[in-house]
């Protein structure tokens, strides 16, 4: 009876641990989710400032603002594709189930996108107490993603990461099920959708409202858009994923 109990406990415990060990698969190599994106942000971080300090030496004193830390967002969808191109084989190799290995590696984005975060928020609020390093420059603090405070202007760069790996990783678990005609199929059709809807709004002189909605809606509104959406994006890649041939 004993033994029988044990097993019983050992079951349970199994699955709570298979989790985090994608998470581990997914860090075994520390360039894809710490290293290179510290680097994209730090060498973005280093170019903004020399851009800020010839503008200034030429005599600017206007504020500048580049926005170099959005960089790091755009290589999310590369960490996406990665995280699913080159981790998943193992993890069939270790018998993850697709929900597991889903589940662990959206963990691990969030791990290093809370992290990047963090960093962009200290950054923007060093930014504030010393005047834009001294220059009037600002890489990190923008009116419009700080205009709510520190906090959300965290959620806002927490949820563009999240946002660019679900896409990288469904178009590389696309790739992966129909290959490459299949993935070419999808992004034609979501270039035709993307025109399709930019007609409308020509059509419909509808681009004053449109701007006028973005203006009125704020960072903090568009990240509340964006958690849902990033939440349908994720249900498709899984849906996706577990249809997928090992």
């Amino acid at each position: 009876m004993t033994t029988l109990d044990s097993g019983a406990a050992l079951q349970h415990q199994v699955p709570r641990n298979r989790m985090l060990n994608v998470v581990r698969l997914q860090f075994v190599n520390t360039q894809t989710f710490i290293w290179v994106p510290a680097l994209v942000l730090g060498g973005s971080w280093v170019l903004s400032m020399m851009i800020f300090w010839i503008i200034g030496g030429a005599g600017v004193t206007e504020v500048k603002a580049g926005g170099g830390s959005q960089a790091p967002l755009w290589y999310f969808l590369a960490i996406g594709i990665q995280a699913m191109t080159m981790t998943f084989p193992f993890s069939q190799a270790m018998s993850l189930t697709r929900r597991e290995f889903f589940l662990g590696s959206l963990a691990a984005a969030a791990v290093s996108g809370l992290g990047m975060s963090l960093v962009f928020v200290l950054l923007g609020l060093f930014e504030q107490a010393t005047g834009g390093y001294g220059i009037n420059g600002y890489f990190a603090y923008l009116d419009w993603v700080w205009a709510a405070g520190p906090f959300a202007a965290g959620l806002t760069y927490l949820t563009a990461t999240l946002f660019f790996f679900t896409i990288g990783f469904w178009f590389a678990t696309i790739f992966k099920r129909f290959g490459a005609l299949g993935l070419t199929i999808v992004l034609l059709a979501l270039g035709l959708a993307l025109v399709g809807f930019i007609a409308l709004v020509t059509f419909q002189q509808a681009w004053p409202a449109v701007g006028q909605w973005f203006t009125d809606t704020g960072a903090l509104g568009l990240t509340l858009w964006a958690i849902p959406v990033t939440g349908l994006l994720a249900v498709g890649s899984y849906l996706t994923l577990r249809r997928m041939p090992a």
